[in-house]
């Protein structure tokens, strides 16, 4: 029997930064992760420059069934303290878009900067521990294949269902379910669209071609937000920004709205124009997207004829592009996973049980839900300091 003042299960981004920071604090941790290497998403992420963290970062930016429990967490931990961590471990770094940050060199650095924080605070990583039990008399008892840990705190950072073919599972929601706590149904978040059959026969030959649009998706309880982004048409059906942004607040049996041409009157040089014709809005209309794309969109929404309502139509149109997605690519694809465990269920200062104390739920596995650009890494970051504060002070 192994001891400790704390177990994390997870050696993700929050529990990485969750050890780090209560080893430091002069706590013993153990750290205990079922893959064979640490930070396995923080190493794909961001296109392998992790994007570690946004300077535009607000609660705004996030979902949740409740969504004012993240202010507290990320009102102490800002992204001007993460990116001083960075900054102190002399990690290259630049803002791409959107006030979104991201490595120079890999994300291996930022894997290596949680790391040599960890070392410094003494805690010791368990790789590949696969976890066979987890019981609580008077304390935590967690049983692996090999090894059994004692501790009077558990922080659960197990992640959540996206990307299974990283080792993604649901155990964090099972474990939340064994202890008596409520999960928020998760679904697949920032992911591409499907296309249905229809579209996808119209459009899947364009794959590869992208555009600024704005789009918004539309849900039980109405249109989410909209974002300015580019879009990717592929094989299957919608990706890129815009979409991934989008997706999040989708619902299945709802349209998605697209503003094909931002800010542009398309049909301005048509309707001033000596000739009306397909040809002169080919013309037009190839001057703001892809000339295949607007080629195969207006012969699809071909106006009945040229008349300023029929151009009015048009413009209308290409302002409020409205595509019915079939699905989407699940969990396969999904870059996080919205939902998870309830937040009535924590308290959003410490991020402790309401119903068992001593259990502490932090990262993707809470329904906090980030925007695209780097907003997920920095609740991880906050709700991992959150608790490591909470369990410092005990």
């Amino acid at each position: 029997m192994r001891s400790y003042d704390v177990v994390i299960l997870g050696a993700g981004a929050a529990g990485l930064m969750c050890a780090a920071q209560c080893g430091k604090r002069g706590r013993r941790v153990a750290l205990l992760e079922r893959a064979e290497r640490i930070g396995k998403k923080i190493l794909i992420s961001g296109g392998g420059r992790c994007n570690f963290t946004n300077i535009h970062c607000q609660p705004e930016n996030f979902i949740s069934n409740n969504e004012h429990f993240a202010k507290s967490a990320l009102s102490r931990y800002k992204p001007a303290d993460f990116i001083e961590l960075v900054e102190k471990h002399g990690i290259k770094y630049h803002e791409k878009t959107l006030g979104q940050l991201f490595c120079d060199g890999s994300s291996d650095e930022i894997t290596f900067m949680l790391q040599a924080e960890c070392a410094v605070g003494g805690v010791e990583i368990f790789l590949k521990s696969r976890i066979t039990e987890v019981s609580r008399s008077a304390d935590f008892i967690v049983r692996t294949e090999n090894d059994e840990f004692r501790s009077s705190a558990l922080v659960v950072a197990t992640g959540a269902l996206s990307i299974p073919k990283m080792g993604a599972t649901g155990f964090g929601y099972d474990l939340a379910r064994q202890f008596g706590l409520a999960i928020v149904e998760p679904w697949p978040a920032l992911v591409p669209l499907v296309f249905a059959p229809k579209d996808r026969a119209d459009y899947s030959e364009l794959a590869g071609i992208s555009a600024e649009v704005i789009a918004c998706a539309e849900n039980s309880a109405g249109s989410g937000p909209s974002f300015r982004e580019d879009m990717l048409i592929t094989h299957r059906g919608l990706s890129g920004p815009a979409i991934l942004q989008a997706s999040s607040y989708w619902s299945a049996g709802h349209p998605i709205r697209i503003d094909l041409a931002p800010g542009r009157e398309v049909t301005a040089p048509i309707r001033d124009g000596k000739v009306r014709s397909m040809a002169a809005a080919r013309s037009a209309f190839q001057g703001i997207l892809a000339n295949r794309f607007a080629t195969r969109w207006l012969d699809l929404h071909e106006p009945p004829g040229w008349s300023n309502a029929d151009l009015e139509e048009l413009e209308r149109l290409v302002h409020e592009w409205e595509v019915m997605p079939a699905g989407t690519e699940s969990y396969e694809k999904a870059e996080v996973t919205a939902g998870g465990v309830d937040t009535n269920e924590l308290s959003s200062k410490t991020m402790e049980s309401r119903k068992v104390p001593g259990l502490f739920f932090i990262g993707e596995v809470v329904d906090v839900t980030g925007q695209l650009g780097g907003f997920n890494f920095q609740w991880a970051w906050a709700s991992a300091v959150a608790a490591a504060d909470a369990l410092s002070a005990r």
